[in-house]
């Protein structure tokens, strides 16, 4: 794959809904979400998505990625909107791995870009 298929489907995973990102996403996948929410497994974090009001848009800023093999790390700083809530900024992280079945996620972590600039 290249860079932007990359850069597209973790557009996706965003905003797709919960049966795109199931599809994409590994069993043993591993998320770190701001509390309360915290380090969940695949199943978890799929649960969550279900019923949540999805994100209806995501732009993605101070891009890094990464590509080694069968393994592509996405860093960037997300701005998503959702209906009816003041707009999500945080710093994150996507892992893929290419385990045969195509790429699919193997880790994602978001830090609220507010308590990483109040680390600075």
């Amino acid at each position: 794959m290249t860079e932007a298929e990359f850069w597209k489907m973790e557009e996706k995973y965003w905003t797709g809904g919960s049966d795109y990102a199931r599809s994409v996403t590994r069993d043993d996948a591993v998320f770190v979400f701001p509390y309360p929410a915290g380090i969940l497994n695949a199943e978890a974090s799929m649960k969550g998505l279900d019923g949540a009001v999805p994100w209806r848009s995501v732009t993605f800023h101070d891009r890094s990625f990464t590509h080694q093999g069968p393994v592509a790390v996405l860093a960037y700083k997300a701005h998503a909107e959702r209906e009816g809530e003041a707009t999500f900024v945080a710093l994150c992280a996507s892992t893929y791995v290419d385990d045969g079945d195509g790429w699919r996620l193997m880790s994602h972590q978001q830090t609220p870009a507010a308590i990483a600039e109040a680390g600075a």
